[in-house]
Order: structure tokens, then sequence, then C-alpha cells
């Protein structure tokens, strides 16, 4: 055999090899952690979710690479004894899937939680979005204003940012070819060998616990289809965002933001204090901590999600 072929063959074993311990690592992962809510039919996506609880209804929407687990791990049991929680996984994400040729921008996006919203016949409920899930929650108030009562953005992404941070550029991959090679041989491993330091960044300053992994679903992440999701949400999410924020001053619903003043994944000031100037009656509370507020300060969070929730019935 020629040196070619030798390296040719020598490549697809490395690639095959690397494919089968993805598999096997997903298939691990999903038997010791399946599904824990039930299943819709939205606009083509099959979409997980958990509702508990009764009384007004807050609809949770969790960012970049998450899944409900985000949530599910420390606000649920703190607000399910007064309100009607709902935590979604967003197309593609935890055990939501998305049509192959569906968008993923974020008005795309906040169609299929406005019509997740209808379909569970919910009357106006407070919607939460966490990072990326904020300015999907933004794109549901501009397209759909009539089926909710209000946003609590925690950390929320609102502005275009002029660079990818270090920690997330392994996502942004244009090909969907490549991004799908990607998700089924490098993602995973590479993953694995970075946790630790995309930990201390997307936590940071503040520290992950110790069963986020488990408890917080982190270890979803590692499975092919998730990595390929998060990518697609990535690259889409300049698609619509310079369009929605010159729309932002059109917003008449109540808005709340919440924000870590160490957040080292989206900075307070460009996506949180930049907002106050352009919807009216934004409220902003700022706090010690990082992005992750939902897992890292629970009672805070839950305390500031309660105030938001009650205080639709004042506004």
């Amino acid at each position: 055999m020629t040196p070619l072929v030798i390296g040719a063959a020598a490549v697809g074993a490395v690639f095959g090899g690397l494919a089968m311990f993805t598999g096997m690592t997903a298939r691990r992962i999903e038997k010791a952690m399946p599904p824990q809510g039930q299943f819709i039919e939205v606009d083509g996506a099959r979409l997980h979710y958990l509702d508990r609880g009764t009384g007004p209804a807050i609809v949770m929407v969790h960012g970049l690479g998450g899944q409900m687990g985000n949530f599910s791990h420390s606000l649920l049991d703190r607000l399910a004894g007064d309100f009607r929680v709902i935590l979604v996984d967003r197309p593609g994400s935890g055990y939501s899937t998305r049509p192959a040729t569906a968008s993923a921008s974020l008005r795309a996006q906040g169609d299929i939680i406005a019509g997740f919203i209808r379909a569970l016949g919910l009357e106006k409920p407070l919607l939460v979005g966490h990072s990326l899930g904020g300015a999907i929650a933004l794109a549901v108030a501009l397209d759909h204003p009539d089926c909710i009562g209000g946003l609590a953005l925690i950390a929320p992404l609102t502005h275009v940012q002029q660079a990818v941070p270090a920690s997330f550029k392994g996502l942004a991959i244009e090909s969907k070819l490549a991004r799908r090679i990607v998700s089924w041989t490098l993602a995973t491993p590479a993953a694995i060998m970075k946790r630790d330091q995309v930990l201390d960044f997307v936590f940071g300053p503040d520290k992950p616990p110790a069963d986020f992994a488990t408890a917080g679903g982190g270890l979803l992440g590692l499975r092919p289809g998730a990595f390929y999701a998060a990518s697609t949400d990535m690259v889409s999410i300049n698609i619509d965002l310079p369009s929605l924020v010159e729309r932002y001053p059109a917003i008449t619903l109540p808005v709340r933001i919440l924000y870590g003043r160490g957040d080292r994944v989206l900075d307070w000031q460009a996506h949180g204090a930049a907002m106050k100037d352009k919807v009216p009656g934004l409220e902003l509370e700022l706090v010690e901590g990082g992005h992750m507020l939902p897992v890292t300060a629970p009672d805070l969070t839950a305390d500031w999600v309660r105030r938001a929730a009650n205080g639709l019935k004042k506004d």
C-alpha cells in the first residue's frame, strides 16, 4: 500500500475510534440520566419539559449548551410551592429535538417557545430566560407579547458580541458538515479534557457545585447532539440579534434583569445596563457573583424570580 493509503487508513481508524468512544459515552450518560419530564410536539420540534407546582405560571428557558437541569438543580423546589414552574429543554438541547431543516435563529426559537406556551394553555406566564435564553425571551416579547405577562432575565445576552469568549470558540463552526464531524469525533474528548477550564470560566468567580455534572445535567452536554445543537445556536445568534436590538424600545411588558458583577461570560454593562436606555421601566438588579446565578446563588435567584412573578399582579 502507498503511504497515502496508509495515512488515510490511519486517519480513518483514529476518527472511527473517536466516534465509537463518543457513542459509548453518550449511551452511558443517557442510561444514567434518562428524561425526567414529558414531551410535546411544537412546530416539528419534540420538546422535553418538566411541569411542577400550582399557581401563577413561570416558564424557564436555559442558555447556550445548557438544559433544564440548570434550573431543576436549584430553583424548581424553591418556587414550585407557590407557582406552577415549567422548565423546557430548548430545541436540540437536553432531550428536546430540532428538525434538521429548522432554523436556530433567536426569532425561530422564540416562535417555538411561544408555541409551547400556547400549547400548554398558559395564561400570560412570567418568562424567565438565562443567558442565550434571555435573548430568546426578548424575541418572544417582541414577536408574541400577547402570550406572556413579563420577562425576568438572568445574565441575558442582549446585544451583539464583538468577540466570542475563548471557552466558546470551539462552537463557532459555520459548516454543518464540519459541525457534524466534530460533534462525533473531537468534541466529547475535548470537553472532558477541558472540563475544569470551561467550568472555571463559565461559573467564575463562583465555584460549580460538586454534583453539577449529574444533578445539574452537565454530563448531558458531552453527547454529540448537544454539541451540534450548541454550535448551531452559536453561529445563528447574529441572524436576528441586530434587528431585535433596534426593536427593544417597542417592548411594553415588564422587564427585570439580574446580573452578577463578576460575570465572565457576558458583561453586565454591555448587556444589562445598556438595556435601561432602550426599554422603558426596565429594572436592573446587580449582585455579587458570576454567570451561573441560578446554580450558584439559588436562594437569591429564586427570591428575585418570586418578586418578578408577584410583581406581574401589580404591573
